[in-house]
């Protein structure tokens, strides 16, 4: 009875921590799809209040006007440098240093944003006559900021991606220059030598007759043997580059003919020849 306890109290243990296991996911789960919709929430609602300000710069006049301007072009901005920054941070961590400056730029024209958003509402024209340039000046100096540090992201992705475009160029060159230093194929000599022995054949036929026929069909296979090695090592069977065998090739009976050949070539003895 005391063992079967045992065992009981152990599995309503594991049971209990499974079942906490499974609550604490639950709400972390909860959480982080909480954060995901207010997130989305904040990009449709911040999406809506740009499109709002965009239509009041464009029908408004006067002050009004002037004030949805400046928080327009305050927030393009702003977004403009904070997707740069995050776009390339994860290829240059220096810029984790301004996405942070940024932030605490984003908070002051967060203060700005509130304080133009009252402005808006005030009812006495002469105060937001009055007010109005100072929140202008500041938000200018708000979006230079800005832009400066979008600007020298930009200027350094550049200077990156020009530096390893050329060394990848010289890369490129130095290995199309080894790439024709090719050594010397193996047969040329003899393909060369036998040229120059089927010239001197052809040169001697004008002169023996029958005898220097034959010999330049001796100097004629024998360049074409070598011209057959000295293919032999250039083409392949699968490269595309080389011609395909022919039928004597593939049978075995390229030496058989040839010798053949040779002797057809060579003149008949005999009684009709006397």
């Amino acid at each position: 009875m005391d063992v079967l306890g045992v065992l009981l109290g152990v599995a309503l243990l594991l049971g209990l921590g499974v079942v906490v296991l499974v609550v604490i996911g639950l709400i972390k789960a909860a959480r982080v799809v909480g954060e995901k919709v207010e997130r989305q929430e904040a990009k449709a609602r911040r999406a809506v209040e740009n499109v709002t300000l965009k239509a009041k710069s464009y029908t408004q006049t006067g002050p009004q006007g002037q004030i949805s301007a400046v928080r327009l072009g305050l927030r393009t901005s702003l977004d403009g440098t904070r997707r740069i920054l995050e776009g390339a941070v994860g290829q240059d961590g220096q810029l984790g240093e301004a996405l942070a400056l940024l932030g605490r730029l984003d908070a002051h024209a967060a203060e700005l944003d509130g304080e133009l958003r009252m402005l808006e509402r005030e009812p006495d024209s002469g105060r937001v006559a009055a007010k109005l340039p100072e929140l202008r000046e500041r938000a200018e100096r708000i979006t230079h900021s800005a832009e400066t540090m979008r600007w020298a992201a930009q200027d350094r992705m550049h200077r990156f991606a020009a530096d390893e475009l050329g060394r990848l160029s010289r890369e490129c060159e130095d290995e199309a220059g080894a790439l024709r230093h090719w050594d010397t194929v193996p047969g040329a000599s003899g393909t060369s030598a036998s040229g120059s022995t089927s010239t001197s054949s052809s040169a001697s036929s004008s002169s023996s007759g029958d005898s220097a026929g034959s010999g330049a069909g001796v100097g004629a296979a024998g360049a074409a043997g070598a011209a057959r090695e000295a293919g032999g090592a250039r083409r392949g069977l699968t490269d595309g580059r080389g011609g395909r065998p022919s039928a004597e090739e593939l049978l075995g009976l390229a030496d058989p003919v040839a010798k053949l050949a040779q002797r057809l070539r060579k003149p008949t003895t005999g009684p009709s020849a006397g």
